[in-house]
């Protein structure tokens, strides 16, 4: 039962998870190609087109993830504007479960038939499956508690689900 106090709370549930070796792969990597870029002409659009990979560990090397009433957003730390939102409405159900990088196709952002995910290491992940029969992972600690909210939120929730 709600307080009348609680009327206007919500509850959102805040997590930040990094890779420290991607984050340390994708600053040796910029370095490294701006200096070959600055001191090897023949190779500075080579080095400064391969600074897209650089770009890719350091952007998905950390994340922020949010659970709300209003779905689940994982987010890139260093360049926020770049997120995922899955609204509340897509969500069938969630989990967490422990899961390995190479289960949901490797580190990063993943993609495969069926399954997406944001994978910075192994362990702790929620696990959210969607109302088109697909899922998205997010390895995060506390992905329990992250579950357990998305649930309450589901429509139908309150309705003995």
């Amino acid at each position: 039962m709600s307080h009348p106090h609680d009327a206007g709370k919500r509850t959102v549930w805040y997590r930040s998870q990094f890779s420290s070796w991607m984050i340390a792969v994708g600053v040796v990597l910029a370095i490294a190609l701006v200096v070959i870029a600055a001191i090897d002409a023949p190779y500075r659009t080579v080095s400064l087109v391969l600074l897209l990979a650089a770009a890719a560990f350091l952007v998905t090397g950390g994340i922020k993830v949010t659970v709300s009433s209003h779905g689940v957003t994982v987010a890139s730390a260093l360049v926020p504007f770049l997120r995922r939102r899955i609204p509340i409405e897509r969500i069938v159900h969630a989990s967490a479960r422990w899961t390995r990088p190479l289960e949901v196709g490797g580190w990063g952002y993943r993609w495969k038939p069926g399954l997406s995910a944001v994978s910075l290491r192994e362990g702790d992940a929620l696990w959210l499956e969607l109302v088109r029969g697909t899922h998205f992972v997010i390895t995060v600690d506390d992905a329990q508690t992250a579950a357990e909210l998305v649930n309450q939120h589901l429509p139908g929730a309150g309705e003995g689900r």
